[in-house]
């Protein structure tokens, strides 16, 4: 049986401000870009778009969770109170400007827009939609705040000519959709 070696854990950031005095803890947005597009390709390739699509909102989704109990902390006391600390850090990290468009309370359904987003802001036109980390990302968010599993698909992006990446989110039937 082999140990993993790299099973997430938020110590896994490691100390920003004695590791980087002079750098910080920001980085190009090319440099972000890069790792990301280079991961998948070389995952694409080996395992095929569909897989590497369910890779990427898992890792999501892993990512929302671990973000909202380590950067939302102390919890988020209603959902109004989530999205005004939320907007704040998401703009302050450089990672989008969010806004709630739509939400209904009573089903649990929000559509969600992230303007500048981090992924895709900027890329050309490719016909298709690529924010699946950002639709896990939400989905984490979400299911930590809620504690319900919640599946998210991205409906508008850039890189469908669109000017923001729009979410649809709603509650999944109990079961994880990746």
């Amino acid at each position: 049986m082999s140990t993993r070696k790299y099973a997430f854990s938020w110590a896994l950031m490691g100390d920003i401000d004695k590791a980087r005095p002079n750098l910080g803890p920001n980085v190009r947005l090319e440099v972000y870009r890069l790792m990301q597009f280079c991961f998948r390709d070389i995952l694409e390739d080996r395992y095929g778009s569909e897989e590497v699509d369910r890779i990427f909102y898992e890792a999501g989704s892993l990512a929302g969770r671990h973000f909202y109990k380590n950067v939302l902390a102390p919890e988020p006391e209603s959902f109004n109170d989530l999205v005004i600390r939320l907007k704040h850090i998401l703009r302050d990290m450089g990672i989008g400007i969010l806004k709630v468009e739509e939400a209904a309370f009573d089903t649990l359904t929000f559509t969600l827009s992230v303007s500048e987003d981090l992924d895709c802001s900027g890329l050309p036109e490719l016909g298709y939609n690529i924010c699946l980390y950002d639709e896990g990302f939400l989905a984490g968010l979400l299911e930590a705040f809620t504690g319900r599993s919640f599946e998210v698909k991205e409906v508008d992006c850039w890189c469908t000519s669109d000017t923001t990446c729009r979410f649809h989110a709603r509650p999944s039937e109990g079961i994880r959709h990746f």
